[in-house]
């Protein structure tokens, strides 16, 4: 379906030929009339589908009639990369439109919370925020959310994951009861469920390609012993066609050591972590967009909420151990219908256990590859040796226990 197609401000319309975007996604097809009809919506849908441009759209074309003062709409999202990015998106689509937004997220410059204050101050449509740091706000009194007709959330499965529940509920307690709530989430939990229950009104639901990589993406899996992780990896760098490379390694540090190694072997990279500035942050990812390097080493910060066009590769490094992680960071790369590549390095340890999860939850069986000789030797991959058996000794105690108390 084209964006033509719907019944959108003619504004909005040539914002969105003029990003180059003439089709819609699934979920774009199927969520902007439910959101410009007024009703409720959960959206159950991974990265790399187009949700974000899902929700903004019809929320646009919303505020566009609405000639009320005061912030229409609030957006709560879990990370400060997720704010800005959302806000970049609202600004390219609202290009043609006068509704202003700002994104609210933390930081430790002083000058960074005194600029959102101004912008609040000065009126916005939209408020793109964080909990924390938007509470941080209503908390000196300054801001008012009681002209609010439209509530979003999104990743709200992550926002659960990291504890905002209580932020969430405290901020929605500022709103007006009467409002559309729209939430987008990857996974519908029983916690998600729960949460909508609590905040939506007889939502419809959509569910895109849950917990399923994109079609157009190429996984595969290579058994690594742990110590040869770093060569193998200089290995692919050195012998894979790449655009552009997303490796995601489990820990700070860790990050850091990768980093030294390849710069050592003479590979351009950077690293990327929640241990940096948000300044040194927003730089490197500056700089990964524009191209001046290919390979960028980071936590599951990249995971989520970064949006960069065209990421031919993204490797595993270390595997998540929630499933859903995987599917997360392998959709940084086959976005929009193009293709891309996920490679997933398997120790001889826990990561055996990690992948045989992931498979059963994508439903796919992938080919457990070796590396070659001159890299290392490759181990064998034998996940039920990790799989948790209940101890049969303690259950045969409980047992007798229990006929000693019935006798």
């Amino acid at each position: 379906m084209k964006f033509s197609e719907f019944n959108l401000p003619e504004k909005i319309i040539e914002a969105i030929d003029f990003m180059g975007f003439q089709t819609a996604t699934k979920i774009q097809e199927m969520a902007i009339p439910t959101i410009i009809n007024g009703k409720d919506l959960i959206g159950c849908a991974q990265t790399g589908t187009g949700k974000t441009a899902a929700f903004l759209i019809p929320l646009l074309a919303k505020i566009n009639e609405n000639k009320s003062t005061g912030v229409k709409a609030l957006v709560i999202v879990p990370t400060r990369e997720l704010a800005q990015q959302i806000d970049e998106h609202f600004e390219a689509l609202s290009y043609f439109l006068d509704i202003g937004s700002v994104a609210v997220y933390g930081g430790n410059q002083p000058e960074l919370f005194n600029r959102q204050k101004k912008a609040i101050q000065n009126g916005v449509d939209v408020i793109i925020a964080t909990p924390g740091r938007l509470i941080a706000h209503l908390n000196l009194g300054y801001l008012s959310l009681k002209s609010v007709d439209t509530l979003i959330l999104d990743e709200a499965d992550r926002m659960l994951e990291m504890g905002f529940i209580g932020d969430i509920l405290k901020i929605i307690g500022y709103l007006p009861e009467k409002r559309q709530n729209l939430m987008f989430s990857a996974t519908m939990k029983a916690d998600i469920r729960k949460l909508a229950h609590q905040v939506l009104h007889e939502p419809e639901q959509i569910n895109i390609a849950v917990s399923k990589p994109a079609e157009g993406l190429v996984q595969q899996a290579f058994m690594v012993y742990e110590n040869s992780k770093p060569d193998f990896l200089l290995y692919l760098i050195k012998n894979l066609e790449i655009t552009n490379m997303v490796v995601f390694v489990s820990r700070k540090v860790k990050v850091d050591e990768v980093h030294r190694h390849l710069v050592k072997a003479g590979i351009k990279c950077e690293a990327m972590h929640s241990g940096k500035e948000q300044d040194q942050r927003n730089e490197v990812i500056r700089h990964f967009r524009a191209g001046n390097f290919k390979i960028l080493i980071a936590t599951d910060v990249m995971s989520r909420g970064i949006d960069i066009d065209g990421i031919s590769h993204v490797v595993n490094y270390d595997i998540p151990d929630d499933p859903a992680d995987y599917v997360h960071r392998v959709g940084r790369t086959a976005r929009a219908e193009r293709t891309g590549a996920a490679i997933t390095l398997i120790n001889e340890t826990k990561d055996q256990l990690y992948f045989y999860n992931i498979e059963e939850l994508i439903e796919k069986k992938l080919e457990k590859n070796s590396i070659p000789e001159a890299v290392g030797s490759s181990p064998d991959y034998n996940p039920e040796k990790f799989l948790r058996k209940p101890k049969q000794g303690n259950f045969n105690k409980k047992q007798k226990s229990f006929h000693k108390k019935s006798r």
